[in-house]
């Protein structure tokens, strides 16, 4: 629902000519200049207890280096949330400040900002705003309203770039940003850009009030301004999700292909097409901890779960990942990364080329072609760390080569970018093509905090030199649900390395992974003892604690312990 109005403030003048007569002011006239400002404020969406809304701002007098907005309600509206400037609220009256990255605003420029709020009653449209104190008019006077989200924006691309993130603003989440700025501390992080995950069918049209897949790409064209702006979206409810886990299981049955497609993925992708979102670049997330476990979890291996050898048998995994590639490929301004695991899941030799095959399998099936694809994405709700500098796969102690220790216990890699490097090159060898780019989830793999170590560990035996010097403080590499000691890592990055589009954080900070102990729940999750501190492991995590923190929500939920702790123990600090 988009409701617009702008604030007619000042009357144009009336000149009185030597005759009697009222002239008009007409465009070139120099009255015209009298106007000094003009506001465009817009609710772009309206849920009845909430909205989000976007206010374009045209400054016609002289150039500003900083600049501050001000209007007042007739209702109960109270701004929760803001993206683009810094909004603060006394009783009715709100003040929107500039960013330090938006405070200069020329002579005839434009700049954007938007927020979200709530409200009971009504949500009537504020009358009257200012500009550093002058009362503001039309868009210059001629009329028009300002749209920076409508599809002829010059932002619109016409050609996919090579690299979506590079020259691009990334979507903030106000509900995320809203979560995680109402926790002590948060305002450090809660401008960061955030995944928004579709993992339900009800999730399309938004959950318990909540904001929509519409909600979410109307409120990044209100970010976007006249830029590009990135929106991440991780797209996940295969039939039979998480075949080897039970903490993310998710509503659709093992041979629920049908549904997939007509209910989850067609609807994603009207949604997409709409021509009013050209101009965002959209980055999809296809399909987490699906196509791995069909490699990993399946016939003869201890890791065997009965659910993924059903799913490798009746190829829906397969079947929807394609159905989903071809559908979203198909929209122009769509990037689509295929989930690629991580390096202590597929960094194993029996591991590392099957799981690329099979990823190419996906790519060419249900209509789909490698050109659907444009890159992978590792460590998406993990925790490797991106780089252990203390140690490398190389490394020899007491004659025993690193790959040895109990800790990489022979995998090929030791962190996620070394990983994610090679892994792209294996998948261009399996018939991907070579300017596919990989993404890395640094959301939860900083590591830092007191626990960190400052340098390689004694070199007494392999073990002692691998487990003093690495970063992931985990128990266990295959340990994956709430861990103990995690801190948050890189921020978001375009462009960090060779091979790599960007760093990202798909997993929003302080969502947890699954619940402690069973909960019931009507989202089709279940409960893994991994998530139970108490749990002593199973053959994927070689027997080891879980390493889980207690009192945890069920996945996707806001689990505030957790946040405080990817906070404190982050690296880069905050």
């Amino acid at each position: 629902m988009s409701r617009s109005r702008t604030a007619v403030l000042a009357a144009l003048a009336l000149v009185a000519g030597a005759s009697g007569t009222a002239l008009a002011v007409v465009p070139g006239d120099p009255g015209i200049a009298a106007i000094p400002c003009s506001v465009d404020y817009k609710v772009q969406n309206d849920w009845g207890s909430g909205f989000t809304a976007a206010v374009t701002v045209t400054n016609n007098s002289a150039t500003k280096s900083s600049w501050s907005v001000k209007w007042a309600y007739a209702g109960s509206q109270k701004v929760t949330n803001a993206w683009n400037a810094k909004v603060s609220q006394s009783g009715t009256a709100v003040t929107a400040n500039n960013e330090t990255y938006n405070g200069t605003l020329a002579t005839g420029g434009s700049v954007s900002f938007g927020f979200q709020g709530t409200y009971s009653g009504s949500n009537a449209i504020p009358t009257a705003f200012t500009l550093d104190g002058v009362t503001c008019n039309v868009d210059n006077g001629t009329g028009t309203p300002t749209d920076p989200g409508t599809p002829t924006d010059p932002g619109t691309p016409s050609t996919k770039a090579d690299n979506p993130y590079v020259g691009a603003k990334v979507y903030v989440n106000p509900e995320w940003s809203a979560k995680a700025a109402a926790e002590t501390g948060g305002s450090r992080i809660s401008n960061q850009p955030t995944g928004v995950w579709l993992d339900r069918i009800a999730a399309i049209n938004g959950v318990n009030g909540g904001m929509g897949l519409r909600a979410h790409l109307d409120a990044a064209l209100a970010q976007k301004g006249s830029g590009q702006e990135v929106v991440q979206l991780v797209v996940y409810d295969l039939p039979g999700r998480d075949c080897s886990a039970l903490a993310s299981n998710g509503e659709l049955g093992p041979t629920e292909i049908d549904k997939y497609k007509t209910q989850f993925i067609d609807p994603i992708a009207a949604i997409l097409a709409d021509s009013k979102y050209a101009g965002l670049r959209i980055v999809t997330t296809i399909e987490i901890d699906s196509l791995p476990n069909l490699v990993t979890n399946t016939g003869s291996r201890a890791t065997a779960t009965p659910a993924c050898d059903t799913m490798k048998a009746n190829g829906n995994y397969v079947k929807g990942v394609g159905y989903a590639l071809n559908k979203l490929g198909a929209i122009p301004n769509v990037y689509n990364y295929i989930d690629a695991g991580h390096h202590g899941w597929l960094g194993w030799d029996d591991n590392f080329a099957p799981s690329a095959q099979i990823m190419y399998q996906a790519a060419t099936a249900e209509g789909a072609t490698v050109d659907d694809v444009h890159g992978f994405i590792t460590n998406t709700a993990n925790y490797s760390a991106l780089k252990e500098n203390n140690f490398t796969i190389n490394d020899s102690v007491a004659g025993k080569s690193v790959r040895e220790s109990k800790w990489v216990d022979w995998n090929r890699y030791v962190d996620e970018q070394s990983y994610a490097q090679a892994f792209r090159n294996q998948l261009v060898t399996a018939g991907f093509k070579s300017d596919i780019g990989m993404l890395i989830d640094t959301s939860r793999n900083g590591w830092g905090g007191t626990a960190r170590p400052a340098g390689p560990g004694a070199t007494t035996t392999v073990d002692t030199y691998v487990d003093g010097g690495r970063y992931d403080r985990r128990i266990h590499v295959g340990n994956w649900c709430n861990q103990a000691g995690a801190g948050l890592g890189e921020r978001p990055k375009a462009a960090p390395a060779a091979g790599i589009d960007a760093y990202v954080w798909m997993k929003p900070p302080g969502e947890s992974d699954g619940s402690s102990s069973a909960i019931a729940n009507d989202e089709g999750k279940g409960f893994d003892r991994m998530c139970d501190p108490t749990y002593t492991g199973n053959p994927r995590n070689n027997n080891n604690l879980s390493g889980a923190l207690p009192n945890a929500p069920l996945s996707g939920h806001w689990f505030s312990a957790q946040f405080q702790q990817l906070m404190q123990n982050a690296y880069p600090p905050l």
